[in-house]
């Protein structure tokens, strides 16, 4: 069920279980890449919401969220420990893709044992934006669309998905992708990855070309203790392009954790 509160005069929505969240149960928390909202993880809290607490978050700006959206990754940090807090969330799994993997990871760099464990899906200390789209989004941003769109998942899913991430992103404003993608593009967290210390699971699709697999790896080599996990027959999207090995991963991860 979709859940409002307001923050700061904003409405912010979240899908969450239905009823209240249960003391016995862990909770996770997913956050949404550049542009998209708490549907992109549809394939996760649709199967495990009777297993798991679950909050999936609108970003300011995004979804049923109302704007504008932010340029700086540690803003949204912000907006996502008040949100956690008007939930009533302690110590959650912090799951994000791309720009909310950047988000996952610096919340835990600011706010250390906030957080249960942290599981960054295709994101990287570094999220370099070609300037040339950062460009286009502001010229013909039905072009740059397109083309993520195509570059976002494998390969093999084009046909399944493309279609998909176009109609999706098609529907956001300009200026809030535009400013995602900004955010990421400032982004270094380079040298405070290694001040992570809680449990870590690194995610990323194999066919990854927008965050290769490299970045996930140095991530994994910079969080003492961090997990791997490189998922067959995907791209960006592995949380949709291969759903069920993606959840079978995460559900391991988080069953193993205290």
């Amino acid at each position: 069920m979709i859940h409002f509160q307001e923050i700061e005069g904003r409405k912010i929505a979240c899908w969450v279980n239905n009823g209240s969240f249960l003391p016995d149960r862990k909770t996770l928390v997913f956050i949404h890449g550049a542009g998209w909202d708490h549907t992109s993880w549809i394939q996760q809290y649709t199967p495990l919401k009777n297993a798991f607490n679950i909050a999936a978050i609108d970003l300011p700006g995004h979804g049923r969220s109302e704007g504008p959206g932010e340029q700086e990754v540690p803003a949204y940090v912000e907006w996502v420990k008040k949100i956690l807090e008007g939930l009533g969330i302690k110590k959650p799994v912090l799951i994000g893709t791309s720009l909310g993997a950047a988000i996952c990871l610096s919340f835990v760099i600011r706010y250390g044992d906030a957080a249960a464990a942290v599981v960054p899906v295709g994101g990287g200390v570094k999220m370099h934006v070609n300037p040339a789209i950062l460009e286009g989004l502001k010229q013909d941003p039905a072009t740059v669309i397109s083309m993520a769109a195509k570059l976002s998942v494998a390969k093999r899913n084009r046909e399944r998905f493309s279609s998909l991430i176009t109609d999706s992103l098609s529907r956001v404003n300009p200026e809030i992708i535009y400013g995602d993608f900004s955010a990421c593009n400032r982004m270094d967290i380079t040298e405070a990855i290694t001040g992570i210390s809680i449990p870590a699971l690194v995610v990323c699709g194999v066919e990854d070309k927008m965050t290769p697999p490299a970045l996930s790896q140095f991530i994994r080599d910079h969080i003492a203790g961090a997990r791997l996990a490189l998922i067959e027959g995907a791209g960006h999207f592995v949380m949709l392009e291969n759903s069920e090995a993606f959840n079978t991963t995460l559900t391991d991860f988080v069953n193993s954790l205290p």
